[in-house]
């Protein structure tokens, strides 16, 4: 149970990081875009190392255990192209001016902590594409539109972070010290998007406390959805004493990697390369790779 409650843990601070990238935007009078590009960029690099070198493998050997070397193969790979599909198709749920990973410019962002900044023309804007400034984003529309455009921002961002929150517990759950690598990688991805769920949030209701409010709540859906899955799986899969089956793990684990290598070449590094300048980007990657590859050495 102690277990449980370490990963439930470690899954709460990566969500909780949304709140984090909301203060910034607040409270920074700019916002330093190359520390984000390098901070998503890290992040990648930590997600996609230990998907293809920890985790997946890690479901390789749970599934050839249970179902013999050709099999277990067979499942662990379609398990995580499943992984991607899943995230793939809640990726499209969300459209691309409510995307929490989508890039806004300066002018957009400023009047979050700058009371004296103009408003960016929006109208202007949505005249065109032509006429827009890379990333910004179209928040044209009146008062009522804006608030319900802000709320189902925060729904579906809430229902894009669920399978976050889930790999970050799955990692936690089978190994603690992964799970902490895991849930800072996330972190560090949840930061520029708390900044981002802040603008439309704040021209929605023209409430910073709400703006606020809408990205730590997009953040929890992180911990629930790894309290919702985690129940149900115990609940249909769980044996006598409520313990996992060792090939639903594998499944799972499978699953959790081709996640996080989506979200990673999707999300991250697309994000990293419109935040930073030169090779910001591929530093941040490399560092994030190195940094996850010495843990788990030292570690071993």
């Amino acid at each position: 149970m102690k277990d449980v409650w370490i990963a439930m843990g470690l899954t709460v601070f990566a969500g909780m990081a949304t709140g984090i990238g909301s203060v910034i935007a607040f409270m920074a009078r700019r916002t330093n875009y190359r520390f984000l590009s390098v901070a998503t960029g890290f992040s990648a690099g930590v997600m996609l190392y230990v998907s293809f070198v920890e985790i997946f493998f890690k479901g390789v050997s749970s599934l050839t255990e249970r179902y013999g070397d050709y099999w277990g193969h067979w499942i662990n790979a379609a398990s995580f192209f499943g992984g991607m599909l899943l995230i793939g198709l809640i990726d499209n749920l969300i459209p691309a001016a409510e995307n929490p990973h989508e890039t806004h410019s300066e002018a957009e962002t400023m009047p979050l902590h700058n009371l004296s900044a103009p408003l960016p023309d929006f109208h202007t804007s949505a005249a065109g594409v032509s006429s827009q400034t890379e990333g910004s984003q179209d928040h044209s529309a009146h008062h009522q539109k804006l608030m319900r455009m802000g709320l189902f921002t925060a729904l579906a961002i809430g229902i894009h972070n669920f399978p976050e929150g889930l790999a970050t517990f799955l990692a936690a759950l089978q190994d603690t010290s992964l799970g902490v690598a895991i849930a800072v990688a996330v972190a560090l991805h949840n930061i520029p998007e708390g900044i981002s769920v802040s603008v439309p949030i704040f021209y929605a209701t023209g409430n910073r406390k709400k703006a606020f409010l809408y990205s730590v709540l997009s953040g929890l859906a992180e911990p629930l959805g790894a309290v919702i899955a985690y129940c149900a799986f115990r609940f249909f899969f769980g044996g006598d004493n409520g313990a996992i089956p060792s090939q639903v793990m594998g499944i799972l684990f499978g699953g959790v990697a081709g996640i996080m290598v989506y979200i990673s070449l999707d999300e991250l590094l697309p994000t990293s390369r419109a935040y930073g300048k030169g090779h910001d980007s591929l530093f941040g990657l490399v560092a994030g790779m190195l940094v996850m590859a010495l843990s788990l050495l030292l570690m071993k």
